[in-house]
């Protein structure tokens, strides 16, 4: 028996919702995108200085000017300012010798803030002086602007949420689910790893560990979805979309540094998956794993919690399939 068709009213009422919503959801993605982009700036951004102290306070003063731009950490010579650069400390740093001042970055960290730095640090030369600046950890030849890595993002993102809604839609649930999350985000993580080094050179790290971070990032967001899914229903799968498509991505700062992003965006983008993600697999791939600790915990958590609601979901009763045939009863009126 056939639905009766809708009222006139209730017509105009979705006709209304629909003109409504749409401008509302694309203003929402446009503020998610858009505005932090338009507003990236140094806030707190990790530098070094290393020299004399004496040589060092002019410079010391100028970057303080900014107030709120940079946080200075202070280091005796050019070798421990190369060393807190490839520990990932800092972004840079500036060495003050007797020929003058040298500029120390790392493009593979981020190429923006790089340029950032040498346009911070020529500001402060006296007009006509040349800064001599060294790539200590540069972006690899076959990414030399290093925006490979940073489009990488919402591809894991999409197959992390696609894997979750696979899942859930398919009816898995419990161990079956939860394998079947682990096994395709292993498999993502050495395909991703194959074309981004092996073809396209865009990462030099450790081969498996490259795999590991790719894998570990869209188990974690695999498993949120699938996980929320299962404890509220499909809606589970719209909040995890929201939360790492929308959110998440735009908040990474992959494409640039959270220290550049409105705050609390780029801390936010750093406690959900795509961030975390990124800034592991920019560890494992240019700095040998370097401070990979936090965003390595990070991941593990969203992983472990959505596969423990996947598990926890599957011992609820599973809602039972509408057949061709199946009518829904209806509810006996009041005598």
């Amino acid at each position: 028996m056939s639905a009766p068709a809708p009222s006139g009213i209730a017509t105009t009422r979705r006709m209304i919702a629909v003109m409504v919503l749409i401008p509302v959801a694309v203003a929402l993605a446009l503020w998610a995108f858009a505005w932090p982009a338009a507003r990236i700036a140094p806030r707190d951004l990790p530098v070094g200085l290393a020299g004399p102290a004496e040589a060092v306070a002019p410079l010391e003063r100028g970057f303080s000017e900014q107030a709120g731009a940079f946080e200075l950490h202070r280091y005796e010579d050019e070798a421990a300012a190369r060393t807190a650069i490839e520990d990932r400390v800092v972004y840079g740093a500036v060495v003050v010798t007797p020929e003058g001042p040298r500029l120390l970055t790392a493009t593979a960290a981020s190429p923006v803030v790089a340029q950032l730095l040498t346009q911070a640090v020529t500001a402060q030369a006296p007009a006509g002086t040349e800064i001599p600046v060294t790539d200590v950890v540069p972006t690899p030849a076959g990414d030399p602007r290093g925006s490979a890595l940073g489009a990488s993002a919402l591809p894991m993102s999409l197959a992390g949420v696609a894997s979750g809604a696979v899942v859930t839609l398919l009816g898995l649930r419990g161990a079956r689910a939860a394998f079947t999350l682990a096994g395709a985000a292993a498999l993502v993580g050495i395909t991703a790893t194959v074309l981004a080094d092996n073809w396209l050179g865009v990462i030099t790290g450790d081969w498996w560990a490259q795999a590991g971070a790719f894998g570990l990032t869209v188990l974690a967001i695999g498993a949120a979805a699938a996980g929320l899914a299962a404890l509220i229903g499909q809606a589970g799968l719209g909040v995890s979309g929201l939360l790492v498509v929308l959110l998440g991505n735009p908040f990474s700062g992959m494409t640039s540094a959270p220290e550049l992003l409105p705050e609390p965006t780029g801390m936010i983008g750093q406690w959900l998956p795509p961030g975390a993600g990124g800034s592991l697999i920019r560890s494992v791939a240019f700095f040998d794993g370097a401070a990979a600790g936090p965003a390595l915990l990070t991941l593990a958590l969203w992983a472990v919690l959505g596969l423990a609601a996947v598990l926890v979901g599957a011992r609820r009763p599973a809602p039972a399939p509408a057949g061709p045939g199946t009518r829904t009863p209806k509810p006996a009126l009041a005598g």
